[in-house]
């Protein structure tokens, strides 16, 4: 697997570059050949790992920009589509850019560059068509699955034991990962926890709670973490790592005696990038033919040491 300037911390970057022998990810269905295979069978090869059917239904899920009949060659892998990634991708010589989140939910009124009028998104179609590069995502349906269940906890030495918010159709699966941070019962202080968070993710987080507050039971929540506080308080829940939360659920939730442990949206969810790259093994693509795209510069707190 090739790589751009990934600058990920080793704990959650350390499969860049690497083979993935595609274990944690195998479709239900035969991979097609790389010399056979089309964007549409690449496609449906994913869509056995992450099915549409387990996205929520706003979402976009699949190929949303691209022929499915055209010769898969190489796969870009990215969090975001955005129109520097797809330019990223084209150079890099892939064909495909896959990514966790979609270019839009609502279609763009206008397809043109940003210099033209075109919004972000409207720019990201248009550079994808204009280079030949098709847009696929999985959004909620990587969400709630398998992969996602052992991504977080896995990072972070926890041991899981069910899901917060499981799917009607399979309660193994679903949003947020509850997890005890000892599996013989013990219990680790908050700011250990977020030093764990720290090194596993490379970023420093937010933490809410006193710092003498010490936590058992723990929810990992990648993204956006909704309503997920009010669930973690309902079942018990000392502590809650996720994403982003908005600020006055997380004041409600630590006053109500929730610990929340926030990454950033993005820092949490640039693990899947790994977890999108060992799919496309999966899916018959050959590792050195996997570009991962770095995206963890895209904001950054200023050098405030004094000279």
């Amino acid at each position: 697997m090739k790589e751009v300037a990934v600058a990920m911390a080793d704990a959650h970057g350390k499969d860049q570059g690497k083979t993935f022998d595609g274990a944690r990810g195998a479709s239900r269905e035969p991979a097609p050949s790389q010399e056979s295979a089309t964007v549409g069978r690449f496609v449906a090869a994913l869509e056995a790992m992450f099915p549409p059917a387990h996205a929520e239904r706003w979402d976009r899920t699949g190929l949303l920009v691209g022929d499915a009949d055209r010769p898969l060659g190489n796969v870009a892998v990215a969090l975001d589509p955005t129109p520097a990634a797809v330019r990223q991708a084209h150079a890099a010589g892939a064909g495909v850019l896959l990514t966790h989140h979609p270019a839009f939910i609502e279609p763009p009124c206008r397809i043109a560059p940003i210099e033209s009028g075109g919004s972000p998104a409207g720019a990201a179609v248009f550079e994808a068509a204009s280079r030949g590069v098709a847009l696929v995502n999985f959004h909620t349906a990587l969400d709630v699955s398998l992969q996602a269940q052992e991504m977080m906890p896995g990072m972070l030495s926890l041991s899981r034991i069910g899901v917060l918010e499981p799917l009607d159709a399979c309660a193994d699966l679903g949003y947020g990962q509850i997890c005890l941070v000892d599996p013989d019962g013990g219990a680790i202080g908050i700011d250990a926890l977020a030093c764990r968070c720290a090194q596993a993710f490379g970023r420093v987080p937010r933490v809410w709670g006193p710092p003498e507050r010490e936590v058992r039971r723990v929810v990992t929540w990648t993204g956006s973490a909704g309503d997920a506080p009010l669930k973690c308080l309902e079942q018990g829940i000392d502590a809650l790592i996720c994403g982003e939360v908005k600020y006055h659920t997380a004041l409600d939730a630590a006053s109500a005696g929730l610990a929340l442990i926030e990454l950033g949206h993005d820092v949490s969810e640039l693990p899947f990038t790994t977890v999108l790259a060992r799919a496309a093994c999966a899916a018959g693509v050959a590792q050195e033919r996997i570009t991962c795209l770095a995206q963890d510069g895209n904001w950054r707190h200023p050098d405030i040491r004094r000279a």
